[in-house]
């Protein structure tokens, strides 16, 4: 372990790996927090729950390819990481 989680779980009166799991757990929460919030602004914008949707609203023609392109990409990425952070989640 690292001198400073050394340092913080004494001053805390913790265990350093109890502090390290918390750490990690505290962080991938907040990171899932905040691809939740622009996972949330993408399928408000277009009216749709996923990736998916998006999709087919695009091959039926209700939005336009090039209208769309960036936030597809960027909703399937969003929503790939979200599933690896929830995974990892459920491990520790």
């Amino acid at each position: 372990m690292s001198a400073v989680i050394n340092m913080v779980a004494k001053e805390l009166h913790m265990n350093p790996g109890e502090l390290l799991n918390e750490s990690v757990r505290s962080y991938l929460e907040k990171k899932l927090s905040v691809i939740d919030a622009e996972i949330f602004l993408i399928v408000k914008k277009y009216g749709i729950k996923d990736v998916f949707e998006l999709d087919a609203k695009v091959k039926k023609g209700f939005i336009h390819e090039k209208d769309a392109y960036d936030d597809y990409f960027t909703l399937d990425n969003l929503e790939s990481e979200r599933k690896t952070i929830k995974n990892i989640l459920e491990k520790l």
